[in-house]
């Protein structure tokens, strides 16, 4: 687009200044730009991140399971 291009033409030679400002408001809201940019991915939902545990293992359950998960097997 080039700088002589015209956007938008008020053609009502009685069009008040807050008429002008409420249809650049609407025709804004329409959208027509670019899309928004994707929100940053939190740590927290990263697979990668999840319980790393050999296959046929099992996790170990009940009394002390909390403290143990984090200690080497």
């Amino acid at each position: 687009m080039t700088g002589d291009e015209t956007l938008l033409r008020i053609v009502t030679p009685d069009t008040t200044p807050e008429e002008v400002a409420a249809i650049v408001a609407v025709l804004s809201s329409l959208g027509g730009g670019a899309p928004a940019p994707e929100p940053p991915r939190s740590e927290w939902a990263n697979p990668a991140r999840g319980a790393r545990i050999a296959p046929g293992t099992t996790l170990s359950h009940g009394r002390g399971a909390w403290r143990a998960s984090g200690l080497p097997r």
